[in-house]
């Protein structure tokens, strides 16, 4: 693959992601704001903060599963892109790229590297996404109310 075709195959790959993470992001956030009130309160778990605590934990897990899927995906386009030896190189490679560790013992075809370029920055925004919604959610729902701050 010549540089120029290179860099348009690594862009065209990674927007197609940006955008399939983006989707599975809003569409998860969107379920677990939706779900997450009612199941509280036909639990009775919002009138104490152990109960509250529960609710925070299971936002926070729902978000890792939100998040796993979009790991998942970008392993899933590196396996059909032969970028890496096989799905559990592809795997650790975007879960480490995801996460913005950055990977190293990981054998990377060198004509992929911009797309895990652009699945670090993803990472990165989707986590500080979810930190964003956790916040306002813990003060929402959580044990943190609007006292607290």
């Amino acid at each position: 693959m010549g540089n120029a075709s290179s860099m348009m195959m690594n862009l065209a790959a990674g927007s197609f992601l940006v955008v399939v993470s983006v989707l599975i992001h809003t569409g998860g956030l969107i379920l677990i704001a939706a779900v997450t009130p009612s199941v509280a309160r036909r639990l009775g778990l919002h009138n104490h903060d152990i109960g509250r605590t529960l609710v925070m934990t299971a936002t926070v897990l729902g978000i890792l599963a939100i998040l796993s899927l979009e790991v998942w995906s970008w392993a899933l386009l590196y396996t059909g892109l032969n970028a890496t030896d096989n799905f559990s190189d592809a795997l650790f490679l975007s879960t480490a790229m995801f996460s913005t560790i950055g990977y190293g013992e990981i054998s990377l075809d060198p004509g992929w590297r911009l797309l895990t370029g652009l699945e670090g920055i993803t990472g990165f925004l989707m986590i500080g996404w979810s930190t964003a919604y956790l916040v306002r959610a813990s003060t929402q729902h959580g044990p943190f109310r609007d006292e607290h701050f």
